[in-house]
């Protein structure tokens, strides 16, 4: 069973909330969205490593640069994805997980 990590499900509402908060504003609003697209692309990357993570900043580079994309949460969706659906084991990240063997 794998570990949720929740405080990266925090973060990633945090995001994506700042990302939503750019259509409440009319005039304003898409130009918040080129200055916080690289922004919000680097924030994924460095949330998520490995291949993952380089196409999901990828995306929600994308996502934030396009308009009236920004109802998408890119940061929640990629949290389901990590710990909820996908299946492959996450790497140890260099921890010793000591296993006693009874005689």
């Amino acid at each position: 069973m794998k570990a949720l990590d929740y405080n990266l499900l925090v973060k990633g509402i945090f995001f994506d909330a700042v990302g939503m908060l750019s259509m409440a504003i009319p005039v304003v609003g898409p130009f918040l969205d080129l200055a916080w697209a690289p922004v919000a692309a680097k924030q994924m990357s460095k949330m998520y490593s490995g291949r993952k993570g380089k196409f999901a900043s990828i995306l929600v580079f994308i996502e934030e640069i396009l308009p009236f994309t920004d109802i998408v949460p890119s940061f929640t969706l990629m949290w389901v994805y990590t710990f909820l659906i996908n299946t492959e084991p996450r790497p140890n990240k260099g921890r010793v997980i000591p296993i006693r063997i009874k005689d």
